[in-house]
């Protein structure tokens, strides 16, 4: 029994030292990778060599000492060198939306926006429908009815069928993906002329307060709009493709 405790804890204190190993030599490659300074890759060398040698004689006290000596400076270095590592920070973030934003089939959700458009337009079938780009609208989920379905023309013709009960509100469209329908926004403040309903207040309203495209068929004319930063606009129901695919080209060149 004392030898296999014995053999129990050798295989601790390897394993313990293999992982503190590649922690060390990781963070010394990240140090030296990011921020190209060979005097601070050489002290924490330095602390990386007596760690070493403080597993090999089984100093653990000196060893625990050591390495949080070493994660100390590790924090000294990122907090001196914070002004190269937000720039980094925020082109990592940026990839990463830009990665998330090339998933959809930009494609494939022009045309069934096109048709979806095009079918409320000639039906007079008011809908309101907002598409999510950088900024998340998931506080404004909470407010509507969960769909998470493939977006199709016939399901937002559905949706917005008046003697449906989800007609209300807007749907908020991601990437390739009705997420929610029914959804309301705080309308703008802003004084518009009597041709604009609510469907338009609540429109302009959310782009005034994220980066959102929010595209608006009037029920009483079938006119089409779209809402973006703070500005709507009426547009040709021939020309809405064109519109609507330059805003979505400019949005992803954004990323």
């Amino acid at each position: 029994m004392h030898f296999l405790m014995k053999d129990f804890h050798s295989a601790l204190f390897v394993a313990d030292f293999v992982i503190s190993l590649f922690l060390l030599i990781g963070l010394c490659g990240l140090v030296y990778y990011k921020f190209r300074q060979k005097r601070v890759l050489i002290i924490f060398g330095g602390g990386f060599l007596l760690y070493i040698l403080t597993y090999i004689f089984d100093l653990n006290m000196v060893a625990g000492i050591i390495w949080w000596v070493l994660m100390i400076m590790l924090i000294l270095v990122c907090f001196v060198n914070i002004g190269d590592i937000r720039p980094l920070l925020i082109s990592t973030l940026k990839n990463k939306k830009k990665t998330e934003n090339q998933k959809y089939d930009k494609e494939a959700l022009l045309k069934v926006i096109t048709d979806a458009v095009s079918n409320l337009s000639k039906t007079k079938t008011g809908a309101l429908m907002t598409f999510e780009t950088h900024t998340p609208l998931t506080d404004y989920y909470k407010s509507g009815t969960m769909i998470n379905a493939p977006v199709t023309p016939e399901l937002l013709e559905t949706i917005f069928y008046e003697g449906t009960r989800l007609h209300d509100g807007a749907v908020i469209i991601k990437g390739n993906t009705i997420v929610c329908a029914s959804v309301y926004y705080t309308p703008t403040t802003k004084a518009l002329t009597g041709k604009y309903g609510a469907r338009h207040r609540a429109a302009i309203g959310i782009s005034e307060v994220t980066d959102a495209i929010t595209v608006v068929v009037s029920e009483e004319t079938g006119r089409v709009s779209i809402a973006y930063k703070g500005i709507l606009e009426q547009v040709k129901l021939d020309e809405f493709p064109n519109i609507f695919r330059g805003m979505l080209d400019s949005i992803d060149d954004e990323d």
